[in-house]
């Protein structure tokens, strides 16, 4: 396997190209920030579930992609935050996705969570990816 720069950016492309291959489930290696990712993701109604599977270093997320009819509740997602150049915001400078139809995924001083959820409880911090 090879070695990643950007785990995160790995979780969200498996995500993405899960659902448009309208796969019924998805698999990612573990880690506790793509664990809370997928925490979010079905919290917000992009996921329907999400389970960890194996021991050990060889533990997997294995997440089930949420449809609507025929067509994935995931339209797109892109990551803003990256290894070469982190992007912060404070608590009012969060960026709205689509008018508020997106979330905004940010790691905060106490954990990661929804842009509006920090934004509500005024806390910034690197805003790691916006999903539609």
């Amino acid at each position: 396997m090879a070695v990643l720069t950007d785990p995160i950016a790995d979780f969200l492309t498996r995500f993405k190209n899960a659902t448009r291959a309208r796969k019924e489930e998805f698999r990612a290696p573990f880690s506790k920030i793509k664990l809370e990712i997928a925490r979010i993701l079905k919290e917000e109604g992009y996921l329907w579930s999400f389970e960890t599977e194996g021991e050990g270093t060889n533990r997997e997320i294995v997440a089930k992609p949420k449809y609507l009819g025929n067509a994935p509740a995931l339209t797109d997602l892109k990551r803003v935050s990256r290894p070469g150049l982190r992007q912060y915001a404070g608590a009012l400078e969060i960026p709205r996705v689509l008018g508020g139809m997106g979330i905004t995924i940010v790691s905060t001083p106490k954990g990661i969570m929804a842009g509006h959820k920090a934004r509500r409880e005024n806390l910034g911090g690197e805003v790691l990816a916006k999903v539609w």
